[in-house]
């Protein structure tokens, strides 16, 4: 029989919270984190709105945690956030994190049957960016393991070293979809592999001002409208959208086999059901119906579900013309005349597009709105675009029992995947 494979432990850094209650509390709040970048110079982009955590003190964070963890774990992660990159130091909280809230240091688990799959790519890039301007006016001053520290191979290395992981350890990049992506692979290695242990993490991904301006030359995130409105930049389903706001965030997931995780006594969220994915056949970065909709219906197919056993939908949303049109309408081309009892929301609209790990961070926010039963509302959607004509929770907090839910995401390159969940009771 096929393992199933549930959730023990997660964590999230995002500009809502740091931890999981500040985190939930911030989206049933209605509360949009997006600001000016201050990251990085802005002067010559042409957006200039952002999630931004590049004040986020990570030394700190470090310090706060010496009394909850092993001393060995402490003293290794001490030494390597001081050496590098902030994004890999934030990776490795992460994953600190996640392993305590599923109790692991205390688990008589094999290392060698611990499995980490970071999800992402040129996730270092502002670390990068800085190098190469370095390197053009003083080569020889630019950091001495720059060449090892600029590689997305280091976010995976460092957190295996910190927890002294010996199974395998990769990163895998898939765009937007990077996530749900990893997480797919995670379940792989519980299911075909022989681990005990899959954490994924959803890696921050750093970015330099030429990304950003960049995004903007193609049209594909908010620009000049909102510089001086950043908390109404990201706007899912409104009539004024006009691109995503990209943010930085990231979290983990911990996945265990169901069985294993009862026998230790393990707190447990959800069980993943299935974990689809395809491709549009286009390195295009617009969405495709026919895509969504088949690899939807996949997912159900794998999960042995019947759309009408779906009731929430945590929606990719990304505040673009085209793709929250897209994926509203594939939806409803595989979900029928279900499609109108979905409850679906965007959190998006108060994180901003967390990129290769937002189907990481917003798997979390899902799975803390179905345990509180709680969906939080999508903001700023002053007028409802005309086609949107599914419940996309604009005008409140939803108190409703939340049993199964799918994880959208669509990634540049053509890349879709999506995963289906179900709470766990017992």
């Amino acid at each position: 029989m096929t393992k199933r494979v549930v959730v023990t432990g997660m964590s999230v850094n995002t500009v809502l919270g740091d931890t999981l209650e500040t985190f939930h509390d911030g989206l049933l709040a209605g509360r949009s984190a997006i600001s000016r970048w201050k990251a990085f110079p802005t002067d010559r982009c042409h957006s200039k709105v952002g999630g931004d955590l590049s004040h986020y003190d990570v030394a700190a964070k470090v310090d706060a945690l010496q009394a909850r963890l092993p001393a060995d774990v402490h003293k290794r992660l001490r030494k390597l956030v001081t050496r590098v990159p902030w994004t890999t130091g934030l990776s490795m909280l992460l994953a600190v994190d996640g392993w305590l809230d599923a109790g692991l240091f205390d688990a008589d688990y094999d290392p060698h049957r611990q499995a980490v799959v970071i999800s992402g790519h040129n996730l270092n890039a502002l670390y990068q960016y800085d190098t190469r301007v370095q390197f053009e006016e003083q080569p020889n001053l630019i950091g001495l393991r720059s060449s090892l520290y600029s590689l997305d191979s280091g976010h995976a290395g460092c957190v295996s070293e910190v927890l002294q992981t010996r199974g395998p350890i990769y990163t895998l990049g898939a765009a937007c979809a990077s996530g749900n992506v990893a997480m797919r692979s995670a379940v792989d290695e519980i299911r075909h592999h022989g681990a005990q242990v899959a954490m994924v993490v959803g890696a921050v991904l750093e970015f330099a001002p030429v990304d950003v301006h960049a995004m903007a030359l193609i049209g594909a995130i908010a620009i000049e409208s909102f510089n001086d409105t950043p908390a109404l930049a990201s706007r899912p389903y409104d009539t004024r959208r006009e691109g995503f706001v990209p943010a930085h965030g990231g979290a983990t997931l911990v996945l265990e086999e169901r069985d294993a995780a009862e026998r230790r006594g393990a707190r447990i969220y959800a069980e993943v059901l299935a974990c689809a994915a395809n491709s549009d056949g286009s390195h295009l970065p617009q969405p495709h119906e026919d895509g969504q909709a088949r690899v939807i219906a996949r997912g159900l197919e794998d999960a042995g579900l019947k759309p009408s056993d779906v009731e929430y939908v945590n929606a990719h949303a990304t505040s673009t013309p085209l793709g929250d049109l897209t994926e509203l309408r594939s939806l409803k081309r595989v979900f029928g005349s279900h499609a109108a009892r979905l409850r679906i929301n965007a959190p998006k609209s108060m994180l901003g597009h967390c990129c290769w790990s937002a189907p990481t961070v917003e798997t979390v926010a899902g799975l803390l709105q179905m345990q509180s039963g709680r969906l939080h509302r999508s903001i700023n959607i002053d007028q409802l675009d005309p086609e949107v004509d599914l419940d996309v929770c604009r005008d409140g907090v939803v108190d409703v029992p939340v049993r199964v839910m799918l994880k959208n995401s669509f990634g540049f390159g053509g890349i879709n995947c999506v995963s289906l969940w179900r709470k766990y009771e017992g």
